[in-house]
């Protein structure tokens, strides 16, 4: 996938040579909602699971501009375009009918799409062979929501966002408290046409939070869902329906077995969750030692996967008390040295952002399985902003920067992934 990465890099020239020429006309709708004839069922947040689902993707507030109303999630999204649609199967879920469900954003519903028996289910095509009980999630993507500001370098969008919404699920699991699991060996072309996605939507990730019902074998549940509209608008875009494909056979995979731990209040991290937003500028304001060692050590825990890549971790340290100026990788000094202003132009000149933050993060990897290491990146990037409000600080995700300049900065040759900030 280096050939797609470096066809979508970003530099100096580029960014001014081909600005990107919104056609609002075709904007698309970031909301996809199946018709009334499906069963919904509006979400209770006095109800532990419907609450604890809303946790996942739930509306948090309305703002109102000139050119219309924005609605804020609870995840995270580049330009708040909102890729990513969420799916799942709840067997023995209390308050919940077995089934196969759609979160539906807009109303703070859940689609039931269709029934479940014993013995029919998801599972096989997440690999289980025994009925899971609790919930199998699956992330998609309408790529073209993003598509339509970001064009070809869109396909990073959503996988990052997708990362972000798996990130959602984990923190969201804390609340119960529940271990997950991601899955991306799962039979995504079968799943796909299942679904009725017909090329405009695709499933880019599972997740398991679940555990096997001793005995109770199961078989893949066979349907055929008609085709649903997600975005209103479509145009095609070739570069990013060939990147999808070419990157969905998985590759020498390396399974994470080892469970992440946590530390935190219950209660807070659910207020957290909640009031969680992206940052758009900091007050040059330092943080503590003790604040920076804790976003480390949650942004390094390990992500239990079937798929686990590795994704190198550099921080510039802007402002952090009794903690010296420079880059750090994977917890460790490289070189030190005022970089606040570096890291500010290498993030699309966002100095209000990098260079105005107490940090400044770089993610890169070299690992093979494109799909999987970016929504790795994904994930760790939620960890930080809930860390990060967890502890009064902010943050804010940042997908473009100058690829190779950050190469050369911190001096590998590795795919750049994400960049953030976090700061007062």
């Amino acid at each position: 996938m280096f050939w797609y990465h470096n066809m979508t890099k970003h530099s100096y020239n580029s960014v001014r040579t081909n600005p990107n020429r919104l056609s609002w006309e075709d904007q698309p709708s970031t909301y996809k909602n199946y018709p009334n004839s499906y069963k919904k069922k509006k979400l209770n947040l006095e109800n532990e699971e419907e609450d604890f689902l809303y946790h996942i993707a739930g509306l948090t507030e309305k703002k109102t501009y000139p050119s219309g109303e924005y609605y804020l999630r609870i995840n995270p999204s580049a330009g708040a375009l909102y890729p990513n649609e969420l799916y799942f199967q709840a067997r023995g879920v209390a308050g919940i009918d077995d089934g196969i469900y759609h979160y539906e954003v807009s109303s703070s519903s859940i689609t039931l799409l269709h029934g479940i028996t014993e013995d029919l289910g998801l599972e096989p095509y997440l690999g289980y062979k025994t009925a899971m009980k609790g919930y199998l999630f699956l992330v998609s993507a309408i790529y073209y929501r993003s598509a339509w500001k970001y064009k070809e370098r869109a396909f990073r969008y959503c996988l990052l966002d997708a990362g972000h919404l798996l990130g959602s699920v984990e923190m969201a699991g804390l609340l119960k408290p529940h271990a997950v699991q991601i899955v991306y060996g799962m039979e995504r072309e079968k799943l796909n046409r299942m679904f009725g996605f017909e090329e405009r939507e695709w499933f880019l990730s599972g997740l398991c939070m679940a555990v096997p019902i001793q005995g109770q074998s199961v078989e893949g549940i066979e349907f055929e869902l008609p085709y649903v509209d997600g975005s209103g608008t479509f145009e095609a875009f070739p570069l990013i329906e060939e990147a999808y494909e070419s990157s969905t056979l998985l590759q020498n995979c390396h399974k994470s077995l080892k469970a992440p731990k946590f530390t935190y209040k219950k209660e807070n991290l659910r207020e957290t969750i909640f009031q969680r937003r992206s940052q758009r500028g900091f007050a040059e304001g330092a943080m503590t030692k003790g604040q920076f060692n804790y976003l480390m050590d949650v942004i390094q825990q390990p992500v239990l996967s079937d798929c686990d890549e590795e994704v190198n971790l550099y921080v510039v340290l802007n402002r952090v008390i009794d903690m010296p100026l420079g880059l750090q990788k994977n917890g460790r000094y490289v070189k030190y040295g005022d970089f606040a202003k570096k890291a500010g132009y290498l993030s699309l000149e966002q100095y209000s952002l990098s260079t105005s933050g107490a940090l400044a993060f770089f993610l890169t990897s070299k690992g093979e399985n494109y799909q999987a290491l970016y929504q790795k990146a994904g994930i760790i990037g939620h960890r930080l902003y809930i860390a990060s409000g967890y502890l009064g600080l902010g943050c804010s995700g940042i997908g473009a920067y100058y690829d190779d300049e950050v190469n050369d900065f911190v001096e590998n040759d590795e795919m750049v992934l994400y960049a953030l900030a976090v700061g007062k």
